[in-house]
């Protein structure tokens, strides 16, 4: 239950009290004794029912930004109280815009506290990742902050309180630029220091491997995320960013990219740091189209983009330039990278789905982050393939790399790893012999090689 007080001025207390009894609400009101004068009107409605009460006060002449209190009722019994809760105990009634804006303010941190978990956050994926510990990278996730911002970019963006959609904009900036910043430092200590090794190849590590470039994935992992966390923040219950933290894997990205500078690994850390901002991007996106669907748009776009004075006229126009150019190139490199993926997985399939290499079968393809065209062109890809052990392949890199420059266009060098596994005879075993008789077949790794467009062992990416 909600206990609503607003402040009503004489004029137009005739018309609030009749849209209340209207909808059977029951209320008290009373004079209101401060200089400010009118009436003050107080009843309980149930959770669901506030949105729609909201409304019908607008519509009697009520302001959206008058005064009102909201607060939490353990319990309330007026003479139509059930009949409005069984009325709206179906309904789904999201937080007023009011609500909103409230509850994503309280989600918000001042900066220095936004910062400094950032920064811890930071270390902690850092860690994990090097010693490619899962636990403890998603445990950096899980204290990080960063979707705050996002959702709070997206309240100010919909309901057009400027000040709240710049602050937060700025905010998210921040925290990409601490994020990998602190990843850098933390990083570049312990390779300083002796504790990881210098010529470590942090290609090889699984959980800096699975963030080299965006995908397709990626996207949709983002405008999911910030779909739901929009979703969850409209509702009248506490709001749980963890899922969404770590579903969207923000803070990992950063590390990753902050520990391929370190080694110097630029493909990587341009390819992490896209993934970063095109996932920022997305579930920024998710979040705003969600809340404009769930009907919080109040947006007066000459207003919101024109300030009251000259400075806040140019850092809005600072902040829409900035994200015009950060959206734009960010989605074309992004889009030209998930075609680029797609057309190489294609052709990769329809090699080694041919007869000439029938006993062979892909494990997983792998394309180092392109860039975007025409500035940069892809370089490498690896192709993981399963065989039976016996078979051989020399000319399979030479292969795909024709069908893959046949596909895209693009002359790549192309990396064959192969893991080689062994099947156990058809029949049954007595006493060391086999029967003639077929039997179930088993089969499991024994060895791996990695083939290049030449022979190449082992493989170390540039």
């Amino acid at each position: 239950m909600r206990l609503i007080q607003i402040l009503v001025s004489d004029e137009k207390r005739d018309a609030v009290t009749a849209a209340l009894e209207s909808e059977n609400v029951d209320y008290v009101i009373s004079r209101n004794e401060s200089d400010a004068g009118g009436w003050i009107v107080e009843f309980p409605l149930p959770t669901d029912a506030v949105g729609t009460i909201r409304d019908t006060l607008e519509q009697a002449g009520f302001p959206e930004d008058g005064y009102t209190v909201l607060g939490n009722a353990e319990t309330a019994t007026t003479p139509h109280s059930e009949e409005l809760q069984d009325r709206f105990a179906s309904d789904f009634d999201p937080l007023t815009r009011p609500e909103l804006k409230s509850k994503a303010q309280d989600m918000s941190r001042d900066p220095t506290s936004f910062v400094a978990m950032i920064f811890f956050s930071a270390i902690i994926a850092t860690a994990g990742l090097l010693v490619g510990s899962p636990a403890v990278v998603v445990g950096s996730m899980v204290i990080a902050p960063i979707v705050g911002p996002v959702l709070t970019t997206g309240v100010g963006g919909v309901t057009g309180d400027e000040k709240m959609f710049r602050e937060s904009i700025w905010l998210q900036g921040l925290g990409v630029v601490v994020a990998v910043g602190g990843a850098f430092l933390f990083a570049w200590l312990l390779r300083a220091g002796g504790f990881v090794p210098a010529e470590l190849d942090i290609a090889s590590i699984q959980p800096i491997a699975l963030r080299i470039s965006p995908s397709v994935f990626s996207v949709v992992v983002g405008l999911a995320s910030g779909a739901a966390a929009a979703f969850g923040l409209t509702t009248k219950g506490p709001t749980s960013l963890i899922g969404v933290m770590i579903a969207a894997a923000l803070i990992p990205t950063a590390a990753t990219t902050g520990i391929a500078l370190v080694w110097e690994y630029n493909v990587i850390a341009f390819g992490t740091l896209f993934l970063l901002v095109a996932t920022l991007i997305a579930i920024n996106v998710a979040v705003f189209v969600t809340l404009w669907a769930l009907g919080y748009q109040r947006v007066q776009w000459r207003a919101f983009l024109s300030g009251d004075t000259r400075r806040k006229t140019v850092a809005l126009g600072l902040t829409a330039v900035l994200l015009i150019a950060v959206i734009g190139v960010t989605a074309v490199g992004t889009g030209q990278q998930i075609t680029f993926q797609r057309s190489v997985n294609q052709a990769a399939h329809d090699v080694v789905d041919s007869d000439q290499y029938d006993r062979a079968s892909i494990v997983s393809v792998g394309v180092e982050y392109i860039g975007v065209k025409p500035f940069s062109a892809p370089e490498n890809v690896t192709v993981s393939i399963s065989h039976p052990q016996g078979t051989e392949y020399p000319e399979l890199a030479n292969d795909l790399k024709a069908a893959i420059a046949e596909e895209t266009g693009e002359n790549v060098t192309v990396h064959v790893q192969f893991q080689t596994y062994q099947t156990s005879s058809t029949g049954n075993v007595t006493n060391g012999t086999d029967d003639d008789q077929p039997s179930s077949v088993a089969a499991r790794p024994t060895a791996s090689t990695t083939q290049g467009s030449w022979l190449k062992l082992p493989f170390h990416p540039p």
